[in-house]
């Protein structure tokens, strides 16, 4: 009984975190820690700096779902009335203490790591903050600042592994070899394009992620006056827009392999992935009601999973097979 009981006050906590989602939640941070690392100097991280990279990272996207949640317990009363606030399973006061321990941790990893991850965090934070206290209940736009939230995610990673060096000095081959040729440009400073491209590609993909959900959300907002872009122009032209964005996404998956030259594997993975998305893309404007905004919503996550765990792959590939060639060497170029 103690046992279950126990069970009993943890589950809504882990429930929080939106554990349906959790595999693009911890392989973005992930995939993020060794493509900045292994584009730097052609190797692996240490074990458990990506560890505490990818700890940080994944407690800095679940701290906003919980605040999240602490701002919308009345809209989630109509739309999802058996999570964890919504149902009384924990109380505002103890989901915003649960918010705020996810994201000192995360701030503390941060600024233990590097401060240029530092202070991207503490924007990131701030945007996402803004979104869910005030955006959201005033404008059809409100996704345009978590896609930039989640976007400065992998941004603020790379730079833990391998600073631009505004604060702190950039070290490694590439940013060596840049720096004689960007010198007189006072360029020396910039990020690489994959790291550019991946924040893109989030940035991207999670106005296309986000506004699944809200689709999904429509008819809580609707009654509660958030003016989503659903509940403003309708689900038929959301569903459209989603395909659109996601096209752009996929592209800039595209784009990052391309400019981090890795392997055949993970182009392989990132179209076969981008397709399946699509097609699910094009079945929600055929049919656009909420259920398969939902529906799609949960795909985004999982595609974008599948796509960090091919990079993963990919760059173990790259690293420790000697014969594994990168796409452009696969190609003879």
């Amino acid at each position: 009984m103690i046992n279950l009981s126990l069970k009993n006050k943890i589950m809504p906590y882990i429930t929080m975190l939106r554990p349906e989602i959790a595999f693009m939640d911890i392989t973005l941070p992930a995939s993020s820690a060794m493509l900045a690392y292994y584009f730097a100097t052609g190797d692996l991280p240490n074990l458990w700096l990506l560890l505490l990279a990818t700890i940080g990272g994944f407690f800095a996207i679940t701290s906003s779902y919980v605040f999240n949640d602490c701002v919308d317990v009345d809209i989630d009363l109509i739309n999802l009335p058996n999570r964890p606030l919504p149902s009384g399973q924990v109380s505002r006061r103890s989901a915003f203490i649960y918010a705020t321990a996810l994201a000192l941790i995360a701030v503390f990893i941060s600024f233990y790591m590097n401060p240029e991850s530092f202070v991207v965090l503490l924007i990131a934070l701030f945007i996402i903050t803004l979104y869910s206290v005030f955006f959201k209940r005033k404008t059809p736009f409100s996704f345009i600042p978590v896609g930039l939230a989640y976007g400065l995610v992998p941004i603020g990673i790379w730079l833990a592994f391998a600073p631009a060096g505004i604060l702190t000095p950039a070290v490694g081959p590439y940013f060596t070899g840049m720096a004689s040729a960007l010198a007189d440009l006072k360029l020396t400073y910039l990020l690489p394009l994959p790291a550019l491209f991946f924040g893109l590609m989030i940035c991207m993909t999670d106005w296309g992620f986000t506004l699944a959900g809200v689709s999904r959300d429509v008819e809580g907002d609707r009654q509660k006056g958030a003016p989503t872009l659903p509940v403003t122009y309708g689900i038929p032209l959301t569903a459209k827009f989603i395909l659109i964005i996601w096209v752009i996404g996929i592209v800039l998956s595209i784009a990052i392999g391309l400019s981090a030259n890795l392997g055949p594997l993970y182009f392989i993975i990132a179209l076969l992935s981008g397709f399946w998305m699509l097609l699910h893309c094009v079945k929600f404007i055929k049919n656009p009601t909420p259920e398969l905004g939902g529906r799609l919503f949960v795909d985004g996550s999982n595609y974008r999973g599948v796509m960090f765990s091919a990079m993963i792959l990919d760059i173990l590939l790259l690293v420790f097979v000697d014969v594994y060639p990168t796409l452009l060497e696969f190609f003879g170029f």
